[in-house]
């Protein structure tokens, strides 16, 4: 059985700045999250920055971005569009990772801890700043 294909919109190129820098305004609300130890808010920006670096890197490189209501979904796309390079997949696995995270920060009772915030503002730190490379040499 194959799997569809997430659902996508068609975005103009040019746009895919747009998604990087939302992407940095994400990244630095994570960064002063974890300044007040406020870990839920770290780990929960630093997840939103990853999904606005990815969609400008599929934008950048496609001219697509998910619409899928299935997060996970835009990691798939990703690597759909990015290729199958070993540094595409350590992308899309760094992505993965954190948006495996998405529903227990957002929707359950249970807290970040400190560690877990920790690590998910370094892995949105390295994607975005992959994300940032990617689509400042596709322009």
């Amino acid at each position: 059985m194959v799997a569809a294909k997430a659902k996508r919109t068609s975005v103009d190129r040019s746009l895919a700045s747009s998604y990087i820098a939302k992407a940095g305004q994400f990244l630095r609300s994570a960064e002063r999250a974890a300044g007040e130890a406020e870990h839920d808010a770290t780990m929960l920006n630093a997840i939103h920055a990853a999904l606005s670096a990815g969609d400008g890197v599929t934008i950048a490189i496609a001219g697509v971005r998910s619409t899928d209501p299935d997060h996970r979904r835009a990691a798939d796309l990703l690597q759909e569009v990015a290729g199958a390079s070993q540094e595409i997949k350590g992308q899309v696995a760094q992505l993965r990772r954190l948006l495996s995270s998405k529903n227990v920060v957002e929707y359950e009772a249970r807290r970040v801890r400190g560690a877990e915030s920790t690590e998910a503002l370094k892995r949105a730190s390295r994607f975005v700043a992959w994300a940032r490379e990617v689509t400042d040499s596709s322009s």
